[in-house]
C-alpha cells in the first residue's frame, strides 16, 4: 500500500495498514518536522484517535492540556464552559510538533516512510505476472510515480494528501475553480496573559458564522487565527487582521502578548460526500482533505482526517486486492451513513448562527444551567458525532458518559502540565 501524505491522516492509515498486515510506503514531499498552517486544536475525538494509535502526549513538545474553554457572542455574551476533570476532551499542539511524532510512530510499526518525496502521478499498472495463476489473472493495481524519477507499484493508494491533493489533481478529479469552503489563518502569539491559557472562541460580527479563536500552547504562547466562509465578505481575505481594534480579543492576550512567527493562510474544504471518495475503480481512496473531510460549522478536520483514514484502512483490508470497487462501495457507505450526515447538520448550524443575533441566541440555550454548559462543551468538542442522535447504528451504552482521551493525565512531565519534564 502507498500512503500519500504523512500528516495526521496519512500517519494514521500508515498505522491502521500496518496492524491489519500490509506493507506500506509513507510518502510526504517534507522532511519532518515541518509547519503546517492550523489551529493547532485537538478535540476529544482527535484525542481519542491519538491515544488508541499510540500517540504519547510527553512525545509532543508543545502538548497543551485545556480545561476550560470560553465562547463569546457576536453581542458579547460571554460563556465558560468547563471541561470534565481526570481526561482529556481537547489540547493545543502544534502541527510541527504532533506529526513529527505521528511520523515516528507510523516508522516505528514498521511502514517504510520516505520524505523529501513529492507523488507527481498516479496510474493504472498490471501486478507481477507471478501474481496471478492460469485461472486466476492477476489483479490491476498502481504506479506511482515519484518526483525524484522512482515509482512505486502497489495494490491501493490512500491519498491523505491535503486540500489541493496531488492524486486527485493527477486523476482529472479536482473540481475547476475550487478554492475551499472556509478561508483560514494563523499566527502564533508569545507573552499572552493569563486569560489565554483558556482556549477561547469568538463569533466576531464580520466572521459569522466563522470566529475567531485563540489556543494556548505551553510557556505563555497562543495559536491566534479566525476562520470564516466562502464567498468571502470585507477584509478578511486571508489577510492578518490587527487584534489590537478586536478588544474582546486584545483583552485576552493581554499588553504583553507580540508575535512569534509570519502570519499564514490557507484554504479548507468542507464538503465530506460531495467530493470525491475514490478513483481508479476503487485502488484510490480519498481521506481527510482531499476528501473533503472537514467540520463545516468549525473547520475542524484532525479528527476527520484521521477517521477517514482508519475508515479507508478497514476497507482495503476488508476487500482485499483483487476487489477494490468493494473498497470503495464499503469506503463510501460507511461516510455517506456518519460523517456526511455530521456534516449536514453542521450546515444547518452554521445557517442558525449567521441569522441577526443568531450566535447569542444560541449562548442564551447554552448558558441556561451548568447541564447545558458541561453537555455543550462535549458536543462542541467531539465528544460525540454531530448528527449521533439520526445515526443509531453509531449509538452505544456511555455514549454521553464516556471518558476523555488519557485517562487520569495528570501526569507530571507533561509538556503544559507545569512540572519539569
Amino acid at each position: 500500500m502507498v500512503v500519500a501524505g504523512a500528516g495526521p491522516g496519512g500517519a494514521a492509515a500508515a498505522l491502521t495498514l500496518r496492524r491489519l498486515g500490509h506493507r506500506v510506503v509513507l510518502v510526504d514531499k517534507a522532511v519532518f518536522p515541518r509547519d503546517k498552517c492550523c489551529g493547532d486544536g485537538l478535540t476529544a475525538a482527535a484525542l481519542r484517535r491519538l491515544e488508541r494509535l499510540g500517540l504519547r502526549p510527553e512525545d509532543v513538545a508543545s502538548f497543551q492540556p485545556v480545561e476550560e474553554a470560553v465562547v463569546v457572542s457576536a453581542g458579547g455574551r460571554q460563556v465558560s464552559l468547563p471541561l470534565p476533570a481526570g481526561s482529556l476532551f481537547a489540547a493545543s499542539a502544534r502541527r510541527a510538533d504532533l506529526d513529527a511524532a505521528l511520523v515516528g510512530l507510523a516508522r516505528q510499526a514498521g511502514a517504510e516512510v520516505l520524505e523529501g518525496r513529492a507523488v507527481t502521478a498516479v496510474r493504472a499498472a498490471p501486478a507481477a505476472r507471478d501474481n496471478g495463476t492460469a485461472h486466476q489473472p492477476p489483479p490491476a493495481g498502481v504506479r506511482v510515480s515519484l518526483d525524484d524519477g522512482t515509482s512505486i507499484e502497489a495494490a491501493y493508494v490512500v491519498a491523505a494528501d491535503g486540500a489541493w491533493s496531488p492524486v486527485r489533481r493527477s486523476l482529472g478529479l479536482t473540481p475547476p475553480g475550487y478554492l475551499g469552503d472556509w478561508q483560514a489563518g494563523r499566527q502564533y502569539f508569545e507573552g499572552v496573559g493569563p486569560e489565554g491559557r483558556k482556549l477561547w472562541v469568538w463569533f466576531e460580527p464580520d466572521m459569522i458564522p466563522g470566529y475567531a479563536w485563540s489556543f494556548p500552547l505551553p510557556g505563555g504562547a497562543a495559536n491566534v487565527g479566525y476562520g470564516v466562509l466562502r464567498p468571502i465578505k470585507g477584509r478578511l481575505r486571508g489577510q492578518p487582521p490587527d487584534w489590537s481594534e478586536r478588544p474582546r480579543v486584545a483583552a485576552v492576550l493581554g499588553p504583553s502578548a507580540r508575535p512569534s512567527g509570519p502570519w499564514r493562510a490557507w484554504p479548507i474544504p468542507a464538503r465530506i460526500g460531495r467530493a470525491p471518495l475514490s478513483g481508479l475503480s476503487g485502488r484510490v481512496l480519498f481521506v481527510g482533505d482531499a476528501a473533503g473531510a472537514c467540520d463545516p460549522m468549525t473547520g475542524e478536520g484532525i479528527a476527520q482526517a484521521m477517521e477517514t483514514a482508519e475508515m479507508a484502512a478497514r476497507a482495503i483490508a476488508a476487500a482485499g486486492p483483487a476487489q477494490p470497487e468493494g473498497a470503495a462501495r464499503r469506503y463510501r457507505r460507511e461516510v455517506l451513513t456518519g460523517m456526511a450526515v455530521d456534516d449536514l447538520l453542521s450546515r444547518l448550524l452554521c445557517w442558525v448562527l449567521a441569522r441577526p443575533g443568531g450566535s447569542d441566541r444560541a449562548l442564551a440555550l447554552v448558558d441556561r444551567s451548568g447541564w447545558t454548559r458541561g453537555n455543550f462543551a462535549r458536543w462542541m468538542f467531539e465528544d460525540y458525532p454531530r448528527a449521533v442522535l439520526a445515526t443509531p447504528h453509531r449509538w452505544h451504552r456511555r455514549l454521553f458518559s464516556s471518558p476523555g482521551a488519557y485517562a487520569g493525565c495528570e501526569q507530571p512531565g507533561w509538556p503544559g502540565s507545569g512540572a519539569p519534564r
